[in-house]
């Protein structure tokens, strides 16, 4: 069985600080995700450094396959011990999932994760091992299409201490509160983005510590593939064409010229929506078999600037999100399919000057979309989706 895993995560400055000391760090591999949050001792700029040395100390080498006695090793022989205190300078957690849905979990004095499966918090079985006289928790276990596991830094369970909660928010309150999302089907960019409100509402918008919330989401795999412009080599349209339609998952056409070959090859009529939703977006079409069809650069470019809205926000934003699901042009049609369906995207890329585009100035543009789609290519990659782009 073959999993998706997306990473979502949000944190919050301790007050009158302007770098977080808690620091998150998510690569994938090969065949895995791999997510490690740190949180430094104290706050501000020392904290992040450390915090941030820490995560790409893990992450970096769980990513080339080392152990994770060796990781515990170099982290405990970069960073210092406060000679005060003799606390480690940063703690961490990290959660590594595969493809095959195997997962591992290890923690070093962070609050325990939060693994809830059918609305439900389960028990984590763990174990304890010792590397450098540093006590580490250990967790193997298999996750599922629908679970979600959540890592927090001690600032979120420490939230309103000594005001609305005279001992903070406590564990038990937090996990509580996020299987009542669970429960309620929100998505676990929303329970991420709710937990962190919260947090900041029990500080009174005047956090105590910093406060960071990494929610870890397992579901089915859905492909998408794009067929984008017309082959440069007219020979290929057939093999184009072929090719989107024996593609599982979602399918999509982009381009007027691109639409009309796959309705020659196919034999399917094109039915064109009259009615404009946004007067700067042109409206989009419909053929038998493919999810959605839209004009060509004008709505992929349009799609960009809005993927770009949400590649510069902090991680992620609902307010974006739902503006995409709310809107139905075709450019947030568009990306709504490759931000909130998509985990893989396979772009099928004609490279061919579209013949109602010969004067230079438009020779000029259709080759920008290319640039077009490779720069929407790096931000769903950044976002953890798996993209694949081919040239004909």
């Amino acid at each position: 069985m073959k999993v998706f895993t997306e990473v979502f995560a949000k944190s919050l400055n301790k007050k009158g600080e302007e770098l977080c000391g808690d620091s998150v760090e998510v690569v994938q591999s090969e065949d895995s995700i791999i997510a490690v949050m740190a949180d430094g001792l104290g706050s501000g700029v020392k904290a992040n450094i450390l915090s941030t040395l820490t995560v790409r100390i893990a992450s970096t080498m769980l990513k080339e396959k080392a152990t994770i006695e060796e990781v515990v090793r170099t982290i405990a022989n970069t960073l210092p011990v406060c000679r005060v205190r003799k606390l480690a300078y940063s703690t961490f957690s990290i959660v590594e999932i595969s493809d095959d849905g195997k997962g591992r979990l290890f923690e070093f004095d962070n609050p325990p994760a939060i693994y809830i499966r059918n609305g439900k918090v389960v028990e984590m079985p763990r174990r304890e091992f010792y590397v450098e006289e540093k006590r580490i928790y250990e967790c193997d276990f298999t996750a599922l299409p629908g679970d979600r596991i959540f890592i927090v830094s001690d600032g979120i369970i420490h939230a309103g201490v000594g005001g609305l909660l005279n001992l903070g928010w406590q564990w038990e309150n937090v996990a509580e509160y996020l299987e009542r999302m669970a429960r309620k089907r929100y998505s676990v960019a929303e329970m991420v983005e709710r937990l962190i409100e919260t947090s900041e509402h029990l500080y009174f918008s005047a956090p105590g510590d910093d406060a960071t919330v990494v929610g870890v989401g397992v579901r089915n795999s859905e492909l998408v593939t794009l067929l984008v412009g017309p082959p440069a080599d007219k020979s290929k349209d057939k093999e184009v064409v072929r090719k989107i339609l024996e593609s599982s998952g979602k399918k999509v056409v982009c381009g007027g010229t691109t639409a009309n070959i796959v309705s020659r090859e196919t034999g399917r009529e094109i039915v064109t929506k009259l009615e404009y939703v946004d007067p700067s977006i042109p409206p989009t079409a419909q053929i038998e078999g493919i999810d959605l069809v839209t004009e060509g650069l004008i709505t992929l470019t349009k799609c960009l600037e809005k993927l770009r809205n949400l590649a510069n926000a902090d991680n992620f934003t609902m307010p974006l999100l739902r503006d995409i699901k709310k809107k139905k042009d075709g450019a947030s049609l568009l990306a709504d399919i490759l931000i909130n369906q998509a985990t893989h995207v396979n772009f099928l890329v004609g490279k061919a000057v579209n013949p109602a585009h010969e004067k230079d100035y438009f020779v000029e543009i259709s080759g920008d979309k290319v640039k077009v789609i490779e720069e929407i290519a790096r931000i769903l990659k950044k976002w953890g989706k798996r993209v694949n782009v081919e040239y004909y």
